[in-house]
């Protein structure tokens, strides 16, 4: 059985990597409240959090620093297995508490990273939808502190799941997380990061993913496009 071993949330603090947003939320932290789930909206048009800014993430009380590029409904949720995290103790030789990555769920029992696009999660009243994977930025470098920590990143291919909200409501430590729908296709989102940061080759395998790729991820399987990690 999977389980969420942790909801994590963050708040706004400065952000160690100068050349992004002043203010960044990916230092999250595991809360044992039962935490809201929805749809944030658009990463700049979504309805307004106190403050006035958009709110970003799918989780209540989860703070987003650059909205430009991260939070919205095709990222309204952030994953990472515990069983991944344990590998990267072992690798980078120091502890590494649930929410380290900037994850706003972390499991036990479900490899996040080979989670297919279009795959659709139930936990408690919630229904969740795996959209494709994190791609590290600059924050998460120096957030890490780790010298070369994208390419170390991204030659594993480890890189959880984002996920997108069907059905709204809330989840907390310990709940259950049952996979309900599994597409038809073997379009992970290992292998969509594969893709989109080191092996260009792959692109047009993202393609059999159909409806359940996200149009940015379309576009840019498509155009041939793929994120550059320095």
């Amino acid at each position: 059985m999977a389980v969420l071993l942790s909801v994590n949330v963050g708040r706004l603090q400065p952000n160690a990597n100068r050349r992004s947003h002043r203010f960044t939320g990916i230092d999250k932290r595991p809360t044992a409240d039962a935490v809201e789930v929805r749809a944030p909206g658009g990463k700049l048009d979504g309805p307004p959090q106190a403050g006035g800014a958009p709110m970003g993430s799918g989780l209540v009380g989860d703070a987003i620093g650059d909205h430009s590029h991260h939070g919205g409904d095709e990222q309204a949720v952030y994953a990472y297995a515990r069983e991944e995290l344990d590998d990267w103790e072992q690798r980078l030789g120091r502890s590494l508490r649930n929410g380290m990555f900037g994850e706003n769920l972390t499991t036990r029992g479900l490899v996040v990273s080979d989670a297919v696009i279009g795959e659709r999660w139930r936990i408690g009243d919630v229904v969740l939808q795996v959209t494709g994977p994190r791609i590290p930025c600059g924050t998460f470098r120096d957030h890490m502190a780790e010298t070369g920590w994208l390419k170390t990143f991204a030659v594993t291919a480890r890189s959880g799941a984002y996920l997108t909200v069907v059905a709204p409501g809330t989840v907390r430590a310990g709940d259950e997380v049952m996979v309900v729908h599994r597409p038809n296709h073997d379009v992970t989102s290992r292998l969509a990061f594969r893709a989109l940061t080191r092996e260009r080759e792959l692109l047009p395998e993202l393609l059999a993913a159909g409806d359940d790729l996200p149009d940015e991820l379309r576009e840019m399987a498509e155009a041939g496009d793929t994120y550059h990690l320095s």
